[in-house]
């Protein structure tokens, strides 16, 4: 037995806890429903929209970490990598958080 939340589990308390403090959270891309990765985009709000995804680390913790960022000369590239994950995994889902600080709600999902 894992003790990992199934991630339409994970999702769903994602979305609501972004629109519980006012923002607005979408699923861009469904994944596989227990065991999917998972990654959230948090739009700029005037900055770079940021891909965060888990990175395991050598205590065994698995923090979102910022992998990719907007480029602003070139703003279609972050998308362009966003389509190409999917078609390389089509087991992830690929969560948009629009809310400021949205960076707050990935540091929620430890796990």
């Amino acid at each position: 037995m894992t003790d990992r939340l199934p991630t339409h589990i994970e999702v769903s308390g994602l979305i609501l806890a972004v629109q519980n403090a006012g923002g607005f959270a979408t699923v861009l891309a469904k994944g596989e429903r227990d065991a999917g990765t998972l990654l959230i985009v948090t739009l700029g709000r005037g900055g770079p929209d940021r891909l965060y995804e888990r990175m395991p680390q050598m205590d065994g913790s698995r923090p979102f970490t910022v992998t990719r960022e907007q480029d602003i000369d070139n703003p279609l590239k972050f998308n362009e990598y966003l389509t190409k994950r999917r078609q390389q995994d089509p087991d992830i889902w690929i969560v948009e958080l629009d809310i400021a600080d949205a960076e707050r709600f990935a540091a929620l999902q430890h796990k």
